[in-house]
């Protein structure tokens, strides 16, 4: 808000851009949670790397709209992709963790994100004391979430390496389970034989 004012001056009602963030994020968490239904396992990670880097892109062009209908536009998609990040974000939790620690997962996940959201305004501040203007602040916001979705792409192959680790286990259990059934089935045999012969001589 106070960017737009020192930009725009008090004739433009800023009080919009609030309301389009609320809009479109809104649809944005029906829009994504639909299309997240039809992404299997932990692939729904692409999603918050795609939303992680219009997030941060968005923040980025901010101090470069220069009219008022541009900053529109730029919070319509900031909103929407912010949207896509928040309902995304259990079900990838999840996806990777499994229903035991996912309550957990996710609580880690909002802790780690008060830290940034409870320093940033103070040292937009300093910025702004500084330079007299908000525009490297916008700048320095985008840095974050475009390497956070960088370093998420990994994610998915973290995973599946994990699984394919825990794969050989499961083949070994596998075997010696058909191993004690082959031992069981020879034994009832060599004892059936026996009987049946004694039935035969009788």
């Amino acid at each position: 808000m106070n960017h737009v004012k020192d930009r725009f001056g008090d004739s433009v009602p800023e009080e919009v851009l609030l309301l389009c963030l609320g809009i479109t994020s809104g649809v944005g968490r029906l829009i994504f949670g639909r299309v997240a239904d039809y992404i299997p396992g932990a692939r729904k990670v692409y999603l918050q790397v795609a939303s992680f880097f219009f997030i941060g892109l968005m923040s980025m062009m901010i101090p470069l709209c220069h009219v008022f209908g541009g900053l529109i536009a730029v919070c319509l998609f900031m909103g929407l992709f912010d949207g896509c990040f928040i309902c995304i974000m259990a079900p990838i939790a999840f996806e990777l963790v499994g229903a035991q620690d996912v309550s957990q997962a996710i609580g880690f996940l909002l802790g780690l994100m008060s830290i940034p959201m409870t320093v940033g305004p103070p040292i937009a501040g300093l910025l702004y004391d500084h330079l007299g203007t908000y525009d490297v602040a916008f700048y320095l916001a985008g840095v974050p979430p475009i390497i956070g979705g960088a370093i998420l792409c990994f994610i998915p192959w973290v995973h599946e390496r994990q699984n394919l680790k825990g794969r050989p286990k499961r083949v070994d259990g596998e075997t010696t389970e058909k191993m004690l059934e082959n031992e069981s089935t020879l034994v009832s045999d060599t004892t059936e034989k026996p009987v049946k012969e004694m039935e035969s001589g009788v």
